[in-house]
């Protein structure tokens, strides 16, 4: 279905044209909880040599711990994994992740398992990523589904700047919450901003403020809600219409598990979101879409990422 009504799950529009853009400033604290939290950073820069895409600056601070990009296949794209070992974050932690792609490189970067937000009542946990992706340069952003507890405040914003001839491919995912213990949508907040921007001036924007009273009626129902961005001015757009018609029949393919809907944005590329019921189904969307992405705009197979 390549029409679904999908941006009111949230009583949001997730994708729109904005110059003007607001950015999510932190809320005003209780100024005796202002040192509670962690201030984590990691931050990477990445260039082309030869055939392949190198690291050659990084830092990182706790709760981050820094691995080196591992190379899975003969593409030259660096795997890069976002590992917090504390397993999730809790009020007052402030977190951010920077990269820096320079011109034809390829990276791509997932986390090892769920980022779990743990209940809080007090300061919100928050969670700010900034990419910046240089001309001809690819970036997959890939983590895994966030978990927000009953009573966790959550607040992340994702911003990315694109130079001509870049694409990045986006995923992001969030659960109802814990659904194995039985807890579903009894968080207290999520808030969520998506900016990826084009050299054009014109920018694809999702964001939304969810809590249990606002979930609507619809996604309720749902326990994973998922939002997949391929944004760039250098695709094909004979690919383009290929892609967007496989997607579109991933969609469809697990009727009774997985809802989605197919949409183009303001800016090249397209939109897709996605409810599911299990973390499975949803999973299995994400990487039968990965695979045909690769395969149909860069002729590349998906990589065996080895998570623990």
């Amino acid at each position: 279905m390549s029409s679904l009504g999908l941006s009111n799950l949230f009583r949001a529009t997730p994708t729109v044209t904005d110059k003007r853009l607001t950015v999510i400033h932190p809320a005003v604290h209780d100024s005796a909880l202002d040192t509670v939290g962690r201030h984590g950073s990691l931050s990477y820069t990445f260039k082309r040599e030869g055939a392949r895409t190198v690291l050659t600056h990084s830092a990182c601070s706790s709760p981050w711990h820094y691995f080196p990009p591992t190379f899975l296949d003969d593409s030259g794209c660096a795997y890069t994994w976002l590992v917090n070992p504390s397993g999730g974050l809790v009020g007052g932690d402030y977190l951010t992740v920077t990269a820096q792609l320079q011109a034809h490189t390829h990276v791509m970067m997932t986390s090892p398992s769920a980022n779990r937000i743990y209940r809080s009542e007090g300061k919100s946990a928050e969670q700010e990523i900034r990419l910046t992706v240089g001309a001809g340069a690819r970036m997959e952003w890939l983590p895994e589904v966030t978990i927000p507890f009953a009573g966790s405040q959550f607040r992340q914003s994702i911003h990315i700047d694109l130079a001509p001839g870049a694409t990045v491919v986006l995923w992001d995912a969030m659960a109802s919450g814990r659904v194995a213990s039985g807890e579903r949508w009894m968080f207290a907040s999520y808030e969520n901003e998506i900016v990826i921007r084009t050299t054009a001036g014109a920018a694809a924007v999702e964001r939304f403020l969810v809590t249990p009273d606002s979930v609507g009626t619809m996604v309720k129902s749902w326990d994973y809600v998922g939002s997949l961005f391929v944004v760039g001015d250098s695709v094909d757009l004979d690919r383009l219409a290929i892609l967007e018609s496989k997607l579109d029949e991933l969609c469809g393919q697990q009727p009774r598990e997985l809802l989605g809907g197919v949409s183009r944005p303001a800016v090249p590329g397209l939109v897709v979101k996605v409810v599911a019921r299990s973390a499975p189904a949803l999973a299995d969307f994400l990487e039968a879409a990965w695979q045909n992405i690769r395969e149909i705009l860069w002729a590349l197979p998906v990589a065996a990422l080895r998570r623990y």
